[in-house]
């Protein structure tokens, strides 16, 4: 390891002594960079050492991952100065960095599910690849760092778990000097991300190398780093060693307030002091007494669904919401929480099984006829299909149902524009006007345009999938509360959702998911968060 002298003069001679003082494994410094009129990375300066997890904390849009693009080549910083063990390095591309000693493993995998864990580990390698060597290769650094898989596996059929083994086996078996994660665990069960966290400490404290931890979760930094860098809209705002903070000072720098209230708390990811107050009662979530004797509004029973390709979406799955509940559906993304909110709006039709709305049977894959039923659908991903960034708000406000604002077969601009009016001053949304475009408003207010929508419509049944993704504290806390008011008014709500805070801070009964069918069911004051996500994993509990 590199050192650089240091002078102490506290000595009582006053001669000063000599002293050495670890150079920093990665330095950044000054780091701007601009995408258009936005500034990503404003000024940013960033020290790491060796044998250390850093965490790199943020909400989405902080700049954390630009940040590390410029480390690790994929983006170029428009000034600023970056040093590795001491000396000041250039890094325009991938492949420079990993000169370096390098890696990162992205938040979305990179393997190819047909191929086999060790035709994914060694693609890209140059030359002729033995088989034999790359088996052995995967099967020494598997051994070496907790990371066992089978070689020989198809990765396809590796659970999410497996597959970010393999991820990192990528990574380790080059022998990098810098690992870098981002958002690691959004696609991991409890266990397999207590797992990961013990190979990091492995790899920072026994290799001596350096770890980068990129997450916006509190309970992940406190538990698995040692020191801590703040970002907040594109700028640093504070530097802390873990051990010497806590959630609520890291939720303020991390928000740049106070945060008091328990839908912010669940939104920066607090999942240890979430779960004290679920313990005690304390959620302050309007409690759904009474409910199991209301009537059912939503039922789904038995639903078999394939994909275009054949593959199977769901898998017998089975659930009811009653009026005034929010049914909490829990899971690691990607088992079949998608399928099901493309059920609920019409755009996936049931091999087997069936949907009903206030007891009556609702045709599936039928366009129009879950929203005639009385359903209303916050989709996870609102430029997909929740919204139309090139209309304006006031149109985006009303192509669900053209009845209020149309005469006959024409839309009336004036009424258009008067509904646009109400929902916008009703619903908060921070828009210039009616006919402002979609694409000019924050996130957090075009999911407010796709709530009011839906709300407007005085559904029966509203399903929210994924409702505070990408979303700021401000948002998340009026999406939180509008959820609650519409369960309050008596609407069935089905909460989607892969964030344990989230769906631990809204609902009153939660169900897991795994694989496209309901593995498992219990009340939110008798949750248990470790069966919980043993549960997610796919293991009877």
């Amino acid at each position: 390891m590199s050192t650089r002298p240091s002078t102490d003069s506290g000595d009582a001679g006053g001669t000063g002594t000599a002293t050495t003082v670890p150079v920093p494994a990665v330095e950044l410094t000054g780091i701007v960079k601009r995408f258009g009129n936005v500034v990503a990375c404003d000024d940013v300066t960033l020290t790491v050492h060796r044998g250390e997890i850093h965490g790199l904390l943020g909400q989405n849009g902080a700049g954390k991952s630009t940040l590390m693009k410029i480390l690790t080549g994929l983006v170029s910083p428009d000034s600023g100065r970056i040093s590795i063990d001491g000396g000041q390095v250039s890094i325009p591309d991938p492949l420079a960095a990993a000169e370096l000693g390098i890696s990162m493993v992205h938040q979305h995998f990179s393997l190819i599910g047909p191929m086999r864990v060790w035709e994914n580990v060694t693609l890209g390698e140059r030359g002729h690849v033995d088989r034999a060597s790359a088996r052995r290769i995967v099967t020494e650094v598997g051994e070496r760092y907790g990371l066992v898989v089978d070689p020989d596996r198809v990765v396809a059929d590796l659970t999410t778990g497996e597959r970010q083994r393999v991820e990192l086996i990528k990574c380790l078996r080059r022998d990098p000097d810098l690992l870098i994660l981002d958002e690691p665990t959004s696609v991991l069960t409890l266990n397999e991300s207590r797992e990961l966290f013990s190979v990091l400490r492995r790899v920072a404290k026994d290799d001596n190398k350096t770890v980068i931890l990129i997450s916006h979760k509190l309970d992940e930094i406190l538990h698995a780093t040692d020191r801590v860098t703040i970002m907040r809209g594109g700028a640093v705002v504070a530097h802390r060693k873990t051990g010497e903070t806590d959630v609520r000072e890291l939720a303020r720098e991390m928000v740049g307030r106070e945060v008091s209230r328990l839908s912010a708390t669940s939104a920066v990811g607090a999942l240890d002091a979430l779960v004290e107050k679920v313990a005690e009662g304390a959620t302050g979530t309007a409690t759904a007494e009474g409910t199991e004797r209301r009537e059912v509004r939503l039922r789904v029973t038995d639903a078999h669904a394939t994909g275009r390709d054949r593959r199977p979406l769901l898998r017998g799955l089975s659930l009811e919401v009653r009026a005034g509940e929010i049914l909490g559906l829990a899971g690691v993304e990607g088992n079949g929480q998608a399928a099901l909110g493309d059920l609920l709006s019409s755009l996936l039709e049931l091999d087997k099984g069936g949907v009903e709305v206030c007891g009556k049977a609702v045709r599936t894959g039928r366009p129009g006829a879950m929203h005639a039923a009385g359903v209303g659908v916050v989709p996870e991903d609102r430029h997909v299909s929740g919204c139309v960034l090139d209309m304006t708000v006031a149109e985006n406000l009303t192509m669900a149902d053209l009845g209020e604002v149309a005469r006959g077969v024409f839309v009336s601009p004036r009424r258009l524009r008067s509904r646009a009016d109400r929902l916008i001053g009703e619903f908060g949304i921070a828009a210039p006007g009616p006919d402002t475009p979609m694409r000019q408003l924050s996130g957090g207010n075009q999911q407010k345009v796709v709530l009011a929508r839906e709300l407007a419509a005085d559904p029966r049944v509203l399903v929210v999938a994924q409702p505070t993704r990408g979303l700021d504290v401000g948002a998340i806390e009026y999406m939180t509360e509008r959820i609650q008011q519409a369960a309050q008014s008596g609407i069935a709500v089905l909460l989607i959702s892969t964030e344990l805070e989230e769906i631990l801070t809204l609902a009153h009964r939660v169900v897991v998911i795994h694989r496209g069918a309901i593995v498992g069911e219990m009340d939110r004051s008798e949750v248990d968060v470790e069966r919980l996500g043993m549960m997610m994993g796919g293991q009877a509990a």
